[in-house]
């Protein structure tokens, strides 16, 4: 009787926890793209070199964010992963698996926020003039956002996985987890459309994930405040 007990708490536990670390990850992700935003202005390499040395405890800040973003990133992976293996193992392993490849591609790309920082602070590159170490701090900036764009494939794909293992467990009512899903396909989409866009029509001035994240939402909430139900029927 104890070990059908705990077989049914573990997904619950599994649920609760992931959707904590999920919280997390949202958390740091909007952070991140807060001080992006602010202090980093697209084409214009004097003013954004200007605020970053103004504000550098907050760029500072950003880049910790984002490092702790891709930590939990990786650990809500893992504990959808303990959750919804015996869903399917060959999906949650591969979920899993891209989300490993597109944590370290995030930590990776913060080198160059963080290169931008020591040459804008670096004594020994005194011998270029400011305009020159103005212009290769925003060449490093702009590399740091193809980067999160390229990223973005991973952002999309670990969704795919994701979204097809929640349609078939019976962890939600029947409606909820084929919403859920389906919702999650289209977020998954939305995040490889972006990427086509950026490379093939940079003028098209738009974000498709600015309307389609509402399937990571809706499962984040889900997974805090109502949790799991395993094995359920309706």
């Amino acid at each position: 009787m104890k070990n059908n007990n705990q077989e049914i708490e573990s997904p619950k536990k599994n649920a609760r926890i992931a959707g904590f670390f999920y919280l997390i990850l949202a958390i740091t992700a909007f952070f991140t793209f807060f001080v992006d935003k602010k202090l980093v202005i697209s084409g214009d390499a004097v003013i954004t070199a200007n605020n970053i040395l103004n504000s550098m405890s907050l760029f500072n800040l950003g880049i910790v964010s984002e490092l702790i973003m891709a930590v939990f990133w990786i650990l809500t992976a893992f504990m959808l992963y303990k959750l919804f293996k015996p869903i399917n193992k060959n999906n949650a392993l591969l979920m899993f698996s891209l989300v490993l490849v597109g944590g370290a591609i995030a930590c990776i790309n913060t080198l160059n926020k963080i290169v931008a920082i020591i040459i804008l602070n670096g004594n020994y590159l005194r011998v270029f003039e400011a305009s020159q170490l103005e212009s290769l701090t925003m060449l490093f900036l702009n590399l740091y956002q193809n980067g999160v764009v390229i990223n973005h494939i991973f952002f999309g794909l670990w969704l795919v996985p994701l979204g097809l293992l929640i349609i078939k467990s019976r962890y939600f009512p029947k409606i909820i987890s084929r919403i859920i899903g389906i919702l999650l396909l289209v977020a998954g989409i939305g995040y490889l459309a972006d990427v086509f866009i950026f490379f093939f029509l940079p003028s098209f001035n738009i974000r498709i994930t600015d309307y389609t994240f509402w399937g990571e939402l809706i499962l984040l909430l889900w997974l805090l405040i109502k949790g799991v139900k395993p094995n359920i029927k309706s």
